[in-house]
């Protein structure tokens, strides 16, 4: 399982794999689940699609899936059954999450993802978007099959937020003006919402009642908005072999994240100034004052308050959940979305 955790510290390694060691046969059975549903008679789409799918993410969507499901129902799934609606699940969500990768580093013009070249990098736009069109049509095939309407409405919701998240901060590049609220807004609908849907829609297959299926809706949108706020912390305090990104890949593309954000309010006016600059132009060539600034100012600290606010929020959503081996999982993986440059 090693294999597929690269550009991460190796505590962060141990502990997301102790993790997914409680849900490992369900875990392989969406593996050969998700390398059987690539297949295409189109061998450039079977060849991208396989490179970025095993590019050495983290897969912690379809594994809030799996986690989700089990922490309601304990059901033991055997490893070869790769048929079972959850395992199908979370197939159709590490698959939503791999089309939105590819369409974004198209619209991003990123050159570098998990630590090695991006499809569009290696092939070009064109074929990067329609793979990633591909794998989205896939999903929904997928969601037929599993049959349930209440999951596909959940599913297809997200799908339509989170393309409305990406045009929002598209709208929002290069402009230093935005605020803290829209910035929460973007977040909530370009990376939280799909967290949310992972753990909703598993709730839903499950059969949980109306008070667990919110509780686990709240859950993935907590644990999501965390993981993105110290995605934007780490754009000025990581570094490329740990991110698998290039440092300051949002100021270049002139995101105006959280840390920025909090720096031009809080620093000093020819601080203000410089990131103000920055985010209009993408430039980064000042990235190392720029870096000091956001430290100085207290950004990073506000930027770790509000990400450790989220994960509290997400502990007090399962509380209640009946002890077992997958709550504490649950748990943890809400944990590893706030540390993991630790």
């Amino acid at each position: 399982m090693v294999a597929i955790f690269t550009g991460f510290t190796k505590k962060f390694i141990m502990q997301l794999e102790a993790i997914y060691q409680s849900v490992e046969h369900e875990f392989e059975a969406v593996n050969q689940l998700i390398k059987s549903q690539l297949s295409s008679d189109v061998p450039l789409v079977e060849k991208i699609a396989q490179y970025i799918v095993e590019s050495g993410g983290k897969r912690m969507r379809p594994l809030l899936v799996l986690l989700s499901y089990q922490a309601l129902t304990e059901a033991d799934i055997p490893a070869a059954d790769a048929e079972s609606s959850f395992c199908k699940l979370a197939t159709i969500i590490e698959f939503l999450h791999t089309a939105t990768l590819l369409h974004d580093d198209v619209v991003d013009t990123s050159n570098m993802r998990r630590g090695r070249s991006t499809a569009n990098a290696k092939w070009g736009n064109a074929p990067s978007v329609l793979v990633g069109d591909f794998l989205y049509s896939r999903a929904f095939q997928m969601m037929v099959d599993i049959g349930s309407v209440p999951v596909m409405e959940v599913l297809s919701n997200a799908t339509n937020v989170i393309a409305e998240g990406e045009v929002f901060q598209l709208m929002n590049c290069k402009n230093p003006d935005v605020t803290e609220a829209a910035y929460f807004e973007v977040i909530k609908n370009k990376t939280a919402m799909l967290f949310q849907a992972a753990s909703h829609s598993a709730a839903i297959l499950a059969n949980a009642d109306t008070t667990n299926c919110e509780n686990l809706k709240r859950f993935g949108l907590e644990v999501g908005l965390a993981f993105q706020l110290v995605d934007d912390m780490l754009d000025y305090i990581g570094n490329s072999e740990t991110m698998g990104k290039n440092v300051g890949d949002d100021l270049a593309e002139g995101k105006p994240t959280l840390p920025l954000i909090y720096a031009m309010q809080h620093g000093t006016s020819e601080q203000s100034t410089l990131i103000r600059k920055a985010i209009r132009s993408g430039d980064t060539s000042r990235l190392d004052e720029i870096c000091t600034a956001v430290i100085n100012s207290g950004a990073l600290a506000y930027t770790e308050a509000a990400a450790r606010k989220c994960y509290d929020n997400a502990c007090g959503c399962i509380a209640s959940l009946p002890p077992s081996a997958y709550k504490d999982a649950l748990l943890g993986l809400a944990k590893l979305a706030i540390e993991r440059n630790k």
